[in-house]
Order: structure tokens, then C-alpha cells, then sequence
């Protein structure tokens, strides 16, 4: 590495863990008195890891928890107590209804599964809370749609969980790098997912456990078989999420969107499906390419869950190419490889860990330290946008739009591989009424889908 280059980039990740010992970066709320009253719904794995990063960088008292699972609510409930101020066990819920209601929360983190999210994020909103949604934000496009239009609406910040945005290496990368022009001309970036993380079992239908009300955690999606792997294995089946595009992709292609300033693709087409492993009971693809086209600028996605990646060094990452080099990037690393020999040497940069400043991180079960350093730092953005009234890094918005395009690419390989132009103006694919049919996913009777206008 250039020592220059590797001294300005420790010295700005210092800095970024210096501003973060001061909590809220000087945040007061004007006139409030008290902890920010905050609520989690979905007390899983990320959930409770992103309201564990909240409690580290803001005065929190978690008024509420919900899920529809009994024992790991109540689970969650005494490991909040543990780690807030107050030491109390938040009121606990089964139905986030009765939460918002209840409990009034401020701020609102939702971490329910995919098919959860619009109509929980809305709720939220409409309630008077800001939001932390996690990725990807719906699980169509009219979804996305109606949640933009009630954050707007009810002038709530809503910011999303794609944290590569507040990634150190990746922030002090694309400052030196992309916004620099080191690159020159920018017109072609690949992203990619390698790791085998699609479901390969085949469990038998089972009783519901006496914990879980499924009917409840089905909500608006259809309540399948219960076969015992929902609990983070629900993503396994294309009813209750977007498959690997929906949730691997959608962080990639946002992270390039944010490096180049990229709005909505002007077309996007994908192929794929389940092409190697047939016997799971698993309904998602495990191959799959996509094209998303912008001005100028394509970006190519592949996933496949089973061979070798092609770069051991980035399985998951992106790699935009320009005339003078490639910046290639991931959660855990960064590197710089220039064109030629005039192009400068190439640059790498690591990954930002905090376990000095946040011990717990260390001990804390199922944590992606490598990746806490970016959630504490998109809290904190949404906080301050909160304040300051402005937009959050990573806005609904962007959100939206990230996770749309995702969406279209698994509609257009359910048709057969042709090209989706969509037009968020008008809310249609353009020329294509087949796919324009496909932005409604239909509801479950007793829930109604959420629309835009009005919302």
C-alpha cells in the first residue's frame, strides 16, 4: 500500500471512532428531556443487533418489543434489559398494532422478515414514528412505492439498512478513489454474491410449535406447510422474500448506485433459476445473472451457491472499472488496482473494527463485527437527519430504488428473460402489461395491500 494513502485512511477511520465516543456526535433534540424512546419489531438476529448498535451510540430506553414468536420474545426481552441504561424488560408484544398504540415509540427499527416490511414500515410511519427499515425494504414494487409515499407524506425519516453507505473502508475509498476521478471514465461494474447460502434441506411438514403463531407470522404472504426452518430460513422460499438477488444483490447494486450517483436503471433483464441443486425443498434460484443498464453504464450481478467464486478475495462484493483502473469493494475490504503503470500503485484498505472502543461487540452471539462499525455509523446518520431535518444516507428513497430494481430482475427471469423498463412516474413496466400485473404481489385474505395513493 502507499504509505501516504494508508496513513490518510487510518487517519480518517480514527477519526470517524473518535466522533463516535461522543454518542450522538453532540445531538441534544432540542428542548427534549429523557432517552429516545425506541421500539424493535422483530426480535430475531438483526434485529436485535441493530438495536444493540442503537443502545451503543445513543441515550435509548426500549419502551417495546414485538414478535410472534413467544420464547424468543421473551428471550429478547431480558437481554435488552441487560444492556439498556434502565435495566427494565421493554413491554413485550405479539402484535406490533398493539405496540404502536400502546407504547408511542419514537423511533421504530423494524427487523421482521421481508414479507413484513411495508405493511409494518407504513404502520410505523402513519403512527408518528421515524424508522430504521431493514433491507430490502418490500417485497414488490408497489410496496416500496406506498412506503416512500407515506414517509413523505407524514414527513418521518425512514432510513434503510444498506450500510455500505456508512462502511468506513468503503466511504474513505470511494471519497479517494471515485469521487477523486482516479478512475476516469466509469462504464461497467460487476457485483456478485458466491457463498453457499441457499437452504439445501428437505424437512418433513411438522406441527406448529406451541411458541409461534404462524398465522400471524405469515401475515399477508401464504401460510405454507410449516416445515421448522422459518427462523432464518424463510428466505428460502420466494413467498416471504426476492431470493439471493433480493437479498445480497439488493446491497451490492446499492453500494455502486451510491459510489456513482446512479438513480433508477433505465432497463433491466435477468436469467436464471434453480439450474444444480433440485432436491431441496428450497423455491429460490441458486444461479442467476442480471443486467441493469444506465446511461453509459452497465452493471452485471451473478450469484450462484455452489462452485467456486471467481475472486476468493471478494465472494460478495462489487468491482467498478474505469479507464485508468478498478476499484474493487466488499464489507470486509478494498482495494484499488490500477490500469498501466501511470496510473498510480495500487491501493488497499481494510476493514474498520471497533473492539477496543465497543467491547462487547467481542461476546456479543451471532454479531457481524466487521459490519457494526457501519450500523453504529447509519444510526447515527439517521439520527442526525432526524434533527437537522435532512435526508438520511441511505433515504427510502434510495432504498426503493436499490430494492426495486432487484425485484425487476426477478421478474423479468419469471418471464422468460425479456427486458423491464420501468417508469416510477406512472408506477407501470413500460409496453408490458404482463409484468406490469407482477408489481402487486396478491395479499392473503383479511390484509390489503398497500397503495401509494392514498396511503
Amino acid at each position: 500500500m502507499n504509505p501516504l494513502n494508508r496513513r490518510d485512511f487510518l487517519k480518517g477511520s480514527t477519526a470517524l471512532m473518535s466522533l463516535a465516543s461522543f454518542g450522538l456526535l453532540g445531538m441534544n433534540f432540542k428542548d427534549r428531556e429523557g432517552p429516545l424512546q425506541v421500539a424493535l419489531i422483530g426480535t430475531g438476529w438483526y434485529g436485535k443487533s441493530d438495536l444493540f448498535r442503537l443502545i451503543q451510540v445513543a441515550d435509548v430506553e426500549v419502551v417495546g418489543l414485538c414478535d410472534v414468536d413467544s420464547k424468543q420474545l421473551a428471550e429478547a426481552g431480558k437481554l435488552v434489559a441487560t444492556r439498556q441504561k434502565s435495566g427494565k424488560v421493554p413491554a413485550l408484544y405479539e402484535d406490533y398494532k398493539e405496540l404502536l398504540s400502546k407504547e408511542k415509540p419514537e423511533f421504530v427499527l423494524i427487523g421482521s422478515p421481508d414479507h413484513w416490511h411495508a405493511l409494518q414500515a407504513i404502520d410505523a410511519v402513519k403512527s408518528g414514528a421515524h424508522v430504521y427499515l431493514q433491507k430490502p425494504i418490500s417485497v414488490d414494487v408497489i410496496e416500496g412505492e406506498a412506503i416512500l409515499a407515506a414517509a413523505r407524506k407524514y414527513d418521518r425519516k425512514v432510513q434503510i439498512g444498506m450500510q455500505r453507505r456508512s462502511t468506513p473502508h468503503l466511504v474513505q475509498a470511494k471519497k479517494e478513489i471515485i469521487d477523486s476521478g482516479k478512475l476516469g471514465k466509469i462504464s461497467h461494474a460487476e457485483v456478485c454474491c458466491y457463498y453457499h447460502m441457499r437452504n439445501k434441506s428437505n424437512p418433513e411438514v411438522i406441527p406448529v410449535p406451541e411458541n409461534l403463531n404462524y398465522d400471524l407470522w405469515a401475515g399477508p404472504a401464504p401460510m405454507l406447510p410449516y416445515r421448522g426452518i422459518l427462523h432464518r430460513g424463510w428466505r428460502a422460499f420466494m413467498e416471504y422474500g426476492n431470493g439471493i438477488v433480493g437479498d445480497m444483490c439488493v446491497h451490492m447494486l446499492d453500494s455502486v448506485r451510491w459510489m456513482l450517483d446512479l438513480s433508477w436503471p433505465v432497463q433491466v433483464t435477468s436469467t436464471g433459476g434453480i439450474y444444480v441443486d433440485k432436491d431441496s425443498i428450497s423455491n429460490i434460484s441458486d444461479t442467476q445473472t442480471a443486467l441493469f443498464e444506465f446511461d453509459e453504464l452497465n452493471v452485471i450481478w451473478q450469484h450462484r451457491t455452489w462452485g467456486n467464486p471467481v475472486d476468493k478475495d471478494y465472494p460478495w462484493a462489487f468491482k467498478i472499472y474505469g479507464e485508468n483502473g478498478m476499484l474493487a469493494g466488499s464489507p470486509m475490504r478494498a482495494d484499488f488496482y490500477p490500469e498501466g503503470k501511470n496510473n498510480g500503485e495500487p491501493i488497499h484498505y481494510p476493514v474498520v473494527l471497533e473492539k477496543e472502543q465497543y467491547p462487547e461487540d467481542i461476546t456479543e452471539k451471532d454479531i457481524e463485527i466487521h459490519a457494526a462499525p457501519a450500523t453504529r455509523e447509519q444510526l447515527k446518520d439517521w439520527l442526525q437527519s432526524i434533527e437537522k431535518n435532512t435526508l438520511p444516507v441511505a433515504d427510502v428513497l434510495q432504498g426503493h430504488i436499490s430494492t426495486a430494481s432487484c425485484i425487476l430482475a426477478n421478474m423479468s427471469m419469471e418471464l422468460g428473460g425479456r427486458p423491464l423498463k420501468y417508469d416510477p412516474k406512472a408506477m407501470t413496466v413500460i409496453d408490458d402489461d404482463e409484468a406490469t400485473a407482477l408489481l402487486r404481489r396478491p395479499y392473503r385474505d383479511g390484509y390489503k395491500h398497500p397503495e401509494p395513493d392514498p396511503i
